[in-house]
């Protein structure tokens, strides 16, 4: 009985002592992660965040137009600023001194990219160039674009395609002109230019025209401005996963399977006139040492290769065809949109850039602008330079994403951090620009005479630069130039109904590269 009572006593007190034990523990165990955490938070120095709001963070703050959004953040907190999208912790890099640090002293970590639902859907799981994160499979498959497409010698080669398609569409807008009783015509440029790029690169690219069809420039620009904006759109579902079902209810779901059918609709044409030989037109000299083998024949060739470094199936080769189909028909046209846009709004700089480029086109005796000829034309280039620093194709680029941790402009930056690069931001920086808001070319005969856009220059990165920079730049650059002298020199250029060019509306339409809300329409005179 004595030994019961006793175990019985030792039992209430345990049972008194438990409660309070566990207590103890909790008290200690946040007394030591409230200390633990208080020196993590000296010891890593993030950048500066503006207040966000509980699970969306500062997704709230992006606006409808997110390149515009973040350059108003940028200026309130600065520009390398830590937000929060969703549970993402996002970099937003607005400065030509930070996106040097990211894109050139710490390239090979911010080399990867994010991944993205619509993105896996639309690339085919990321088979693309663009979007692929970083590694061996990105590292072949550029070397294969670049060596058949984008190489300075390919597209060197492309010049007779490029030339014989601006003579096209010139002749064409001289034919509404001779329809007309005035000798005028109305003229859709977006749509015009967009048949332009599309047939250039589906003629060096895929071997013959497609879409030529009456309408196909409008067809395929609707699908790649959709492409574009479903790339570029806020999925909430990426940063807030279980979210995802209002992308149903936005219908962005059903926008995406649809994009995609009719993509990939078109990319199973081409492949299958490739295999079964349906291709009717030569492009040109370009490929003398690959006989008539285009860029399509030469994937299906690798694909068929049990020896070649890398192994492609047909998915490869579609997200591998998307990428330099879309890219090589919307940054040119986007580039030339905004140009002429620009132009019809500043006519005295338009008044400016024809006397050059139809003073050298008389010095050489010629009729046709030719690549050539393009080298005399510094104001020409200089236009090109200034519409890219303030419409750059793509403003925000693709992201990237930290691989592991790093240190810029002081602030630590942690492992899987998506990093923004606000290209639009640093085209407008007035610590890079004087007078960034204004349409100025000449300045690029002054002080900003030295700076250039093919990755070296950080105050002007409208392609991107260092490893997961544009290999397509001077690709679209050529198209521009011989397309753009010959629109100049051929036709004079104004407003429908006489309107001034204050008038005209630059209002932007939101999407991952960027076009005119509204199209352009101009109306073209010829010159003789």
């Amino acid at each position: 009985m004595a030994n019961m009572l006793q175990w019985s006593g030792h039992q209430g007190q345990l049972s008194f002592l438990h409660p309070f034990s566990l207590l103890l523990c909790f008290l200690l165990l946040f007394v030591f992660l409230f200390k633990k955490n208080r020196v993590e938070t000296k010891r890593t120095n993030l950048p500066p965040s503006p207040w966000k709001l509980p699970i969306i963070g500062n997704l709230h703050q992006l606006g409808p137009l997110p390149h515009r959004g973040l350059h108003s953040l940028a200026q309130r907190h600065g520009p390398l600023m830590l937000l929060h999208f969703g549970s993402k912790p996002t970099l937003v890099v607005s400065s030509p001194d930070a996106a040097r640090e990211i894109m050139k002293t710490h390239d090979l970590i911010f080399s990867s990219r994010p991944t993205s639902s619509f993105g896996r859907r639309l690339l085919y799981n990321h088979k693309d160039i663009g979007f692929a994160p970083y590694g061996e499979y990105w590292r072949q498959v550029r070397k294969i674009c670049v060596l058949q497409l984008l190489s300075m010698k390919r597209v060197q080669s492309f010049q007779p395609v490029r030339e014989e398609e601006t003579k096209v569409m010139i002749e064409n807008i001289k034919r509404s002109c001779s329809n007309s009783p005035s000798s005028s015509a109305l003229v859709d440029l977006c749509e015009m230019l967009m048949s332009l790029t599309n047939d250039i690169i589906c003629r060096v690219a895929l071997g013959k025209k497609y879409g030529g069809e009456e309408g196909g420039g409008r067809r395929f620009r609707k699908m790649i401005i959709e492409f574009g904006y479903l790339l570029g759109v806020f999925n909430v579902g990426d940063f807030i996963p279980w979210l995802g079902w209002v992308n149903y209810v936005l219908g962005l779901e059903e926008r995406v399977e649809k994009n995609f059918a009719e993509i990939d609709s078109f990319l199973d044409e081409v492949i299958e006139d490739h295999i079964h030989g349906k291709r009717t037109e030569y492009v040109g000299n370009y490929n003398a040492d690959g006989g008539d083998q285009d860029f399509v024949d030469f994937l299906l060739q690798i694909q068929q290769d049990k020896s070649a470094e890398i192994t492609l199936g047909r998915e490869h080769i579609k997200a591998i065809v998307l990428d330099m189909f879309v890219a090589g028909t919307d940054n040119p046209q986007s580039l030339l949109e905004w140009t002429m846009a620009r132009l019809l709004k500043h006519p005295k700089v338009m008044e400016e850039v024809q006397k050059e480029v139809r003073g050298v086109a008389f010095t050489i005796g010629s009729k046709n602008i030719k690549e050539d000829d393009i080298e005399q034309m510094h104001y020409l280039k200089a236009v090109i330079k200034e519409t890219l620093r303030m419409h750059p194709p793509a403003p925000l680029m693709v992201p990237h994403e930290s691989t592991k941790e790093a240190k810029i402009k002081g602030y630590d930056i942690p492992a899987k951090t998506t990093v923004i690069i606000n290209a639009w931001a640093i085209g407008r920086d007035p610590a890079s620009w004087d007078d960034p808001e204004e349409f100025k070319p000449k300045r690029f005969f002054n002080d900003a005479s030295s700076i250039d856009f093919k990755g070296h220059d950080f105050q002007l990165i409208p392609f991107g630069a260092g490893r997961r920079g544009c290999p397509g730049t001077h690709f679209a650059i050529a198209v521009v130039e011989v397309a753009l002298a010959n629109l100049l020199h051929k036709f004079d250029w104004a407003l429908p109904n006489g309107a001034n060019g204050e008038a005209l509306d630059l209002t932007e339409s939101p999407g991952l590269s960027i076009h005119l809300k509204a199209p352009l329409l101009a109306v073209a005179t010829p010159h003789y």
